[in-house]
């Protein structure tokens, strides 16, 4: 209305006058959702490698079992030795498990 535009101080009648020189900023929503998905891809890559740690730590823990078990009962050297090349083959797979879908995480999506 005629009345609105009378009430416009004068810098910002000026400042519609020469809007075309003023840089106008867009939003680009395709480089928002490609900058979430990258980021999506980093977060389930760092759980996978989570997965790979708890694996090498669980490993740990079998091969440190299995000395504290050979040191108290020598005899029994046999059956230590096979319950922990099982329990290392279980946990060794499922870290590769991880490192899998760590790595398909970060490559194939």
């Amino acid at each position: 209305s005629a009345l609105g535009t009378a009430l416009l101080p004068q810098p910002l009648q000026l400042w519609q006058s020469h809007a075309l020189l003023i840089p106008s900023h867009s939003f680009q929503t395709s480089a928002i959702s490609r900058d979430v998905h990258t980021a999506a891809k980093f977060i389930g890559a760092g759980a996978a490698a989570g997965g790979v740690a708890g694996s090498g730590a669980g490993i740990g823990t079998v091969f440190g079992t299995s000395i504290v078990g050979y040191v108290r009962n020598p005899s029994l050297k046999q059956q230590l030795f096979f319950c922990v090349v099982l329990g290392f083959a279980f946990l060794e797979a499922m870290g590769l498990f991880f490192l899998m879908v760590g790595f398909l995480t970060s490559f194939a999506m």
